[in-house]
């Protein structure tokens, strides 16, 4: 097994299942400790059971809701306390946004609830997050956030208003935080996957003709195995044979 994230530490939002889990798995079989956050106690501890099942001593969980800025600050002031069975203390290598929701809907029919669901998820959540892994960035000397996005955040499609404007939102920042830091260590990537074949997407997990989830983590893999001189700032992913209409 090549452990070459051994001694780093990787946080993944919505990492109890879908992508998150599959990028969870990956990144704990590269040799880092793994932390994944859920929203339910239920489904953080499901994960962390099974996922540390495989990797004794290397996972982690919390519950945490990353719209929520006092349970973001939370979460990370938890994450400087852990200690880990190898011997690396608390602290943040790699940030992987990934937690996000949808609501396809007109804007006529969308919801004020449903639109700062949404937008407050998938950007603010990502901005909480993101704004405190930098804060220890600092102080480590360099480090690397990947945030999930979407095809969705370059076409537009009818129904997609909020989802759309969360992800092309998405991309905005991602590109903007990587020139304000990358001169600082910091690399700053977004993944930007078609149909990917999880419970949040129509069909769910039974198209086979999809992007799996462990396709996108091993995507993952390959950003954070780049050499220190490369950054690959956007991936864009799609099914190589989508399903005819």
């Amino acid at each position: 097994m090549d452990n070459f994230l051994s001694g780093k530490t990787a946080l993944i939002t919505g990492g109890t299942r879908g992508i998150g889990r599959a990028v969870a798995v990956a990144l704990a079989g590269a040799g880092a400790n793994v932390v994944v956050t859920g929203t339910t106690k239920e489904g953080v501890e499901k994960a962390v059971k099974e996922l540390g099942a495989d990797f004794p001593g290397k996972v982690a969980g919390k519950v945490a809701d990353v719209k929520d800025s006092d349970s973001v600050t939370g979460l990370f002031r938890w994450l400087d306390g852990v200690q880990w069975a190898d011997g690396v203390p608390g602290g943040l290598d790699i940030l992987v946004n990934n937690a996000g929701i949808g609501r396809f809907k007109t804007i006529a029919d969308l919801s004020p609830e449903d639109w700062r669901n949404v937008i407050e998820t998938n950007l603010t959540g990502v901005y909480f997050c993101s704004r405190e892994s930098l804060f220890r960035f600092r102080t480590r000397g360099g480090g690397y956030i990947i945030n999930m996005s979407s095809l969705a955040g370059k076409n537009a499609f009818a129904g997609g208003a909020v989802y759309n404007a969360s992800k092309f939102g998405l991309n905005g920042m991602s590109e903007a935080m990587m020139l304000d830091h990358r001169n600082e260590n910091v690399k700053v990537s977004y993944i930007m996957p078609g149909s990917v074949a999880t419970e949040f997407a129509a069909g769910g997990t039974k198209a086979d003709w999809k992007i799996q989830p462990e396709d996108i983590a091993e995507i993952v893999l390959m950003l954070v195995r780049m050499p220190a001189r490369t950054l690959v700032s956007r991936v864009e992913v799609r099914p190589s044979r989508p399903a005819q209409k």
